[in-house]
This record gives C-alpha cells, structure tokens and sequence, in this order.
C-alpha cells in the first residue's frame, strides 16, 4: 500500500476535524446574527462539506498516482496544502474572532485556491480536476453567504 492512501485521507480528515471544532466553539455567536433568509440550514451545509471532503480526497488521490513527480507535481502539493489551511482559517476567522470582512477576502482566496488546483491538474487528469468543480461551486456561494452576513452585521 502506498504512503498517501493513508497521508492524504488523514490530512483531509484533521482539516475536516479542525474546521468543524473551530465551527462548533462559534455557534452560540452564529445563531444570534443576521443571515439571508436563503442561508441553508447546518445540516446542509455540513452534508455538503461532507461529500466536498470526500471528493477532495479522490481527487488528491487520483492526481498524486497519476502526476509525474516534476515541478507542477510539487506546486499541486503545495497547493493542496495551503487549500486546507486556508479552509481551517476561514473558521477561526469567521466563527472564533467574527472578523466577518476578512472572511469574506480569506473565502476568495480560498475560492482562487480551488480554481488554481483545477487548472494545474486538468491537463494532466480531467478526472481529478473534475472532482473539485463542487468545492469551487460551493466556495463560490460560501463567499456570497459570507459577504450577505457582513453586510446585514
């Protein structure tokens, strides 16, 4: 077996962990703010970052097996790495120090991550870029959200 079968999922899984405790310490604050009527409920969203996370992973996967260690194959790691931080970090941004403005810019680069990582690894597997067209899609709507919530607090 190889090494990222087992690195890949548990970098995916500590984001996923880390995210989703940093959530959790903010929502006593999030549920007494304003939000669009068209906020979708926490099931929801934690059912989409679900199937984000998992798809997230196949891809990561798929493009560590299929990619030529070379310069772009290094470039998509770091990617993929700061593409988690900034995951956490919009959390701690949002939901711990409820710096709503900055989690709006912090969600864009989040988004411009996404967007990155599809392009670098298209060419080499349509597959796995394919699956990270939902993480931008949602990311894309995330930001908008975010940047609704700012504007109504």
């Amino acid at each position: 077996m190889k090494l990222n079968y087992i690195i890949i999922p548990l970098v995916t899984f500590l984001t996923a962990a880390a995210g989703s405790l940093l959530t959790s310490g903010g929502m006593a604050w999030y549920k007494n703010i304003n939000k669009p009527p068209w906020t979708p409920p926490g099931s929801v969203i934690g059912a989409v970052w679900t199937i984000i996370f998992i798809l997230g992973t196949i891809s990561a996967l798929i493009a560590w097996n299929r990619l030529p260690l070379d310069n772009r194959f290094k470039w998509i790691v770091i990617i993929f790495i700061l593409n988690a931080i900034l995951n956490v970090l919009w959390s701690w941004l949002f939901f711990n120090q409820q710096q709503l403005g900055l989690a709006v810019f912090e969600a864009g680069l989040l988004g411009i991550s996404v967007v990155v990582l599809i392009v670098l690894i298209w060419p080499l597997s349509a597959w796995s870029a394919s699956l990270l067209i939902p993480y931008a899609a949602w990311v894309s709507f995330a930001t908008f959200l975010t940047y609704k919530v700012w504007s109504l607090n």
